[in-house]
């Protein structure tokens, strides 16, 4: 197990946890929009203590590059939307990638450039028309510079993209998209790279509580819901949300295309008018949703292929625009400390018998399972033997006399 140590008001912060194993469908996405975040390195060590080899940042911050070199976390790094314009041009684009990707890779496995975020859901019209061109140009620099077979390209949309999602086989597409989302699921079969989405049950609770099942959105049992047209039983919203894209996707012609959600999240504090989010909604959706992902779980739609997941966000980040929960997304504080209880604990799935980590509402826990039983064991061991020994001893002396 490795100690972290970070430092809140001047006292030293111990945490001692980890997942059992690597989960390789789950990721977790580093933003940096705050003033007290702790630096690359600490949050390196953070990522390894909890197995987490997946994470997303909002940029290509080169601190970030080269404090994760020679590690073992796999990065997205992500294309400013003010960036389309420019990198539409090859030469700009190879420009980019020459200084921007090339002097970090292999050292930092960057596997993926996000391309913009949610563009096709902003009113800017002129953005969404650069998209697809820019994606062409980076791909084509790294073609150029042999990284294609190793970096994807792909852009991260909001489920708003469709203009419907309930039930999951009514998932269509905008209608004021149809001339350029076939753009980019031609791009994303021709490059064979998934269609990123981002999702977030918690907005349809906040939107409508008293007619959104709250166990239904935070994965807790419940009588979940049938489409009337597949017959697929949903017991959450994400995976009927994420079945709703695979849908419209099909109704594209794009129906083999691999969906993968590049954020998903619960805040765990927002303002009066933000229902839901609290602190215990927040542990329970993401304890929910991790101890799915350790089970490599598949939508309804698609039950044998894993669902990979990106969870927003790793840090609460004080310096974000819009209303409370914006800021108090994050599994953990700033100085490294949890937010809540995400029930590490319960992700076991393993039988290592070296430790298993509790994470409780006082603290962490720390559990030997392993060991303490090992231990009893010798001690049992040790006391027989000295027992044995003694009655050995007696007799012998008492035979002499």
């Amino acid at each position: 197990m490795t100690v972290l140590q970070f430092f809140s008001r001047g006292r030293k912060v111990d945490m001692v946890f980890s997942f059992q194993r690597e989960v390789e469908s789950l990721g977790i996405n580093y933003g940096q929009i705050g003033n007290n975040l702790p630096p690359p390195d600490k949050v390196l060590h953070l990522l390894q203590s909890l197995n987490l080899t997946k994470a997303r940042i909002y940029d290509t911050n080169p601190q970030i590059l080269k404090t994760f070199a020679n590690s073992n976390i796999e990065i997205i790094v992500t294309v400013e939307n003010e960036m389309l314009s420019t990198l539409m041009d090859p030469q700009a684009a190879l420009q980019w990638v020459s200084v921007r990707i090339k002097p970090y890779f292999p050292a930092t496995r960057i596997t993926g450039i996000a391309v913009g975020n949610e563009v096709f859901t902003g009113d800017d019209t002129v953005l969404m028309a650069y998209l697809v061109q820019a994606m062409v140009s980076i791909h084509a620099a790294l073609v150029r510079l042999g990284l294609d077979q190793y970096i994807q390209v792909s852009t991260p949309n909001s489920l708003a993209v469709l203009s419907e999602s309930y039930p999951p086989s009514a998932g269509c597409f905008r209608q004021d998209l149809n001339g350029i989302v076939p753009e980019l699921l031609q791009f994303l079969a021709t490059t064979k790279v998934p269609f990123w989405i981002n999702v977030y049950p918690y907005f349809a609770y906040k939107n409508d509580p008293d007619g959104v099942s709250l166990d239904y959105v935070l994965f807790n049992p419940n009588s979940g819901m049938i489409d009337p047209y597949t017959n697929l039983q949903y017991d959450n919203m994400l995976y009927a949300q994420v079945d709703a894209v695979i849908f419209a996707l099909g109704k594209m012609g794009f129906g083999g295309l691999e969906v993968g959600v590049s954020e998903t999240g619960w805040p765990s504090k927002g303002d009066p008018d933000e229902s839901g989010a609290t602190v215990e909604n927040a542990a329970i959706y993401n304890r929910n949703l991790l101890k799915r992902q350790v089970k490599n779980e598949g939508t309804p739609l698609r039950p044998k292929r894993r669902l990979e997941i990106y969870v927003f966000a790793l840090f609460n980040e004080d310096m974000k625009p819009g209303q409370t929960s914006e800021r108090n997304y994050g599994l953990f504080q700033p100085d490294g400390t949890m937010a809540y209880n995400v029930g590490f604990d319960t992700l076991s799935t393993t039988s290592n018998p070296s430790a298993s980590i509790s994470l409780d509402s006082s603290g962490i826990q720390v559990k030997q399972r392993g060991y303490m039983k090992s231990f009893h064991c010798s001690v049992c061991s040790i006391l027989l033997y000295l027992l044995a020994f003694q009655l050995f001893m007696t007799r012998a002396v008492l035979s002499n006399l």
